[in-house]
């Protein structure tokens, strides 16, 4: 039944999202009707929104890990948590894009994943100090912050300069909190955008690993032809940044999302290669198989060659 959930909310998500375009053009977004419509529906919205945060809580708790918001503004960013030796480093897993779009015209109401990659593979480290860090807007309610989420974060401004610095803010207040010496950043799809544009921010980082990592969303955007991210960073832009960074970027053979295409863009701006490698993963497609090969690709040694 559990193996169902995400399959179930998905699909209560995307129906929901297409009932409300429907009425929204039917009835005009300002109507009597449609503000009525939206008050019934509220409760199917709430209700799905509540599923994908108990379904990520079974998945954290499984692992040990405690449930924190972390106000960083202008957004709350929630933080599953597994410490057992304060002042060592940290594996820093960093969610993907989540449910940020219905298709490719139609934005998602939540951006709350519905199957949290980044999440499974932090509950499957052993490591002594894991921490999981959701994107801004995920799992988040109107009453963690000031003002509830606008759609831009999880669509064109995914990763806006306010995002990076918030998500940068995050860390430096868990650091601080456990007294933590270094970061080994993991990302998922988004996350490792995510987590080259902060390396390039900070002197703590003593790896990266990206699993299906969106390096160069111009040209992953350009490749799908879809609109490029206006108002958004690039890691590709910083990549030279970081290159003194041991890095392994991991692309399943299965992915159709992200191909070998965004990684070696990637690499070519990243001038000086010696910290990069990169691995095909037989079974794994962008979103499915990484949990089955996670705890092997752990273990893969992270180094600079001469």
């Amino acid at each position: 039944m559990r193996m169902l959930l995400p399959i179930y909310i998905l699909l209560m998500i995307v129906i929901t999202v297409k009932i409300i375009s429907d009425f929204k053009s039917a009835l005009g977004q300002g109507s009597f009707l449609y503000k009525i419509f939206i008050a019934a529906l509220l409760p199917l919205i709430l209700s799905s929104c509540t599923s994908r945060l108990e379904l990520a809580q079974d998945i954290a708790f499984s692992a040990h890990s405690s449930e924190r918001k972390i106000i960083s503004k202008p957004f709350v960013i929630t933080v599953f948590e597994h410490i057992k030796n304060k002042g060592k480093p940290a594996n820093i897993y960093i969610e993907g894009d989540g449910f940020a779009w219905v298709d490719r015209f139609t934005p998602s109401i939540d951006p709350t994943p519905s199957n949290p990659v980044a999440l499974k593979l932090a509950a499957l480290d052993e490591g002594e100090n894991v921490i999981y860090m959701a994107r801004p807007c995920q799992y988040s309610k109107m009453s963690d912050a000031e003002k509830p989420c606008e759609v831009k974060y999880w669509t064109s401004k995914r990763f806006a300069p306010e995002v990076i610095s918030s998500m940068n803010n995050t860390l430096d207040e868990i650091k601080q909190r456990y007294k933590l010496k270094e970061f080994n950043l993991i990302g998922f799809s988004g996350g490792a955008a995510v987590a080259i544009l902060i390396a390039a921010k900070r002197n703590d980082v003593a790896s990266i690993r990206s699993i299906a990592g969106n390096l160069d969303h111009e040209v992953t955007n350009r490749i799908h032809n879809v609109s490029q991210l206006d108002g958004s960073l690039n890691p590709a832009d910083v990549a030279r940044q970081v290159a003194n960074i041991p890095q392994h970027h991991f692309l399943g053979k299965d992915d159709e999302i992200i191909t070998a295409e965004v990684y070696q863009s990637y690499r070519k701006t990243s001038g000086d290669s010696h910290c990069l490698r990169f691995s095909f993963v037989e079974d794994a497609s962008h979103e499915n198989g990484w949990d089955k090969k996670w705890k092997s690709l752990l273990k893969v040694p992270l180094y600079c060659s001469n």
